[in-house]
């Protein structure tokens, strides 16, 4: 009976564990520039007379 070695399950076990790691510092980025965008962004204002409200539906 031959018995596998550790090695190629530790690298792979490591692999893992670097993809991981990536993808949390990725997901991390992108939730500060959409935080980052939201704060910059113009402040909408409520909907007055001179846009869209008179629409013509007898054309």
């Amino acid at each position: 009976m031959e018995i596998a070695s550790q090695g190629p399950k530790t690298l792979e076990l490591v692999s893992l564990q670097l993809a991981k790691g990536k993808q949390e510092a990725d997901g991390a980025a992108t939730l500060e520039l959409l935080e980052s965008a939201a704060q910059s962004a113009p402040q909408q204002s409520t909907p007055g007379a001179a846009i869209g409200s008179i629409i013509n539906t007898t054309a």
